[in-house]
């Protein structure tokens, strides 16, 4: 045996013996090119739910101005919304239940905008790594895994696999590596037309004909409503018990650390005003967009409102909100704010307040990966 004919069967022997250590009940085919041994958690964690390439990824999509989306989507549903340089851009989560990645650039930014609906959630990331001093520009697709219930993502180069909630790589020849998470927000497609009349979102005319077919409807009928995830997935078991598992939470990091706020606390106090360590933050509560995982037909679906995180800081100053009929309003400056923190009114006028990065998330997923994380109480 001539030793490429060895080395290859050597491969071979290898991952095999690896990727049985991956749950697998359905025995679908291995059919990855992942390099098994190079990672970083226990294989026995990832779970094969589906082959790879089954959700058709969203490579560089349309987008329609706002005169078509308005028609095109419910006012009140929720879009994944990126600003870079001026340019915005909205990504519909109902779309994107659909597909859960989309590879796209935005004002010269390669941005990749992920939504796993299983954990409900929503993050934008730099597709560009540096790599041994040179940078490297990747694509991405769902690659068919789940860990903890979250979406595990490959990239198409080395098809090493990406822990969608984390951005970081697990198994493969990226293993460890990060990616930058670019600010965003979840607001509703009415909100976003308002603050960017100039936006655009992405068209529901993606090419894919089944999927398309599936738009404004909900494959996870009543999700948000269980007591706990799906036990296929997730074991109950594993449930973090200081918050109701399908809590909608948003999180900030600061040095290292990590802290997390629920939908339920901000939307019973409008505004909070909080210091975590360094980070002086602003979080705003308005209702006006919905579930996306609750009825089968979005449009029938509840209020569940939207909740944006910002840095407090603006020009120096410390700035501390109330909320007064869906308005926020600063102490120091009494100037009018939005729920995409711009000042639309008063001596701060046009100023925008810098988007603190976060995401979104049910409360289960986000303190399986975390379970270090601070919780906030008034």
């Amino acid at each position: 045996m001539n030793s490429k004919l060895f080395l290859s069967f050597l491969f071979f022997f290898v991952t095999t013996l690896a990727s049985s250590q991956i749950k697998n009940p359905k025995n679908i085919p291995f059919t990855w090119k992942t390099n098994l041994s190079k990672k970083s958690v226990d294989l026995s964690e990832i779970q094969i739910v589906l082959p790879k390439s089954s959700f058709p990824t969203l490579d560089y999509p349309k987008f329609v101005e706002k005169e078509v989306g308005l028609q095109m989507f419910f006012k009140n549903e929720p879009v994944i919304v990126v600003e870079v340089d001026g340019l915005a851009k909205a990504y519909s989560m109902n779309i994107l239940t659909m597909h859960e990645i989309a590879n796209d650039e935005l004002g010269g930014m390669h941005i990749l905008v992920t939504y796993c609906p299983l954990c409900n959630s929503g993050i934008v990331y730099n597709r560009v790594l540096k790599i041994k001093g040179e940078q490297v520009t990747l694509e991405f697709e769902a690659s068919g895994m789940l860990r903890n219930s979250d979406m595990v993502m490959l990239d198409r180069k080395t098809e090493s696999l990406w822990q969608q909630l984390l951005g970081t790589a697990i198994v493969g020849e990226y293993n460890e590596t990060e990616l930058e998470i670019i600010p965003s927000i979840i607001i509703s497609v009415e909100e976003f037309f308002r603050r960017y009349p100039d936006g655009k979102i992405l068209s529901k005319r993606t090419g894919f004909a089944n999927a398309e077919s599936r738009y404004g409807y909900n494959p996870y009928a009543n999700y948000d409503k269980k007591s706990t995830p799906y036990e296929r997935f997730f074991e109950s078991g594993k449930v973090d018990k200081r918050l109701p598992a399908m809590e909608r939470v948003v999180d900030i990091e600061n040095m290292g650390d990590y802290k997390v706020y629920s939908f339920s606390s901000v939307l019973e106090k409008g505004v909070i005003n909080d210091i975590f360590k360094t980070s002086k933050v602003v979080l705003f509560y308005k209702a006006g967009t919905i579930s996306i995982m609750d009825k089968n037909d979005i449009s029938a679906s509840r209020d569940i409102g939207s909740v944006t995180v910002f840095n407090a800081v603006v020009n120096g100053q410390h700035l501390t909100f109330r909320k007064v009929n869906d308005v926020f309003i600063d102490n120091e400056t009494n100037s009018k704010w939005d729920i995409t923190g711009h000042c639309f009114s008063g001596p701060l006028k046009e100023k925008q307040l810098i988007i603190e990065p976060h995401s979104n998330h049910f409360a289960f997923a986000w303190l399986a990966f975390h379970p270090e994380s601070e919780i906030f109480k008034d």
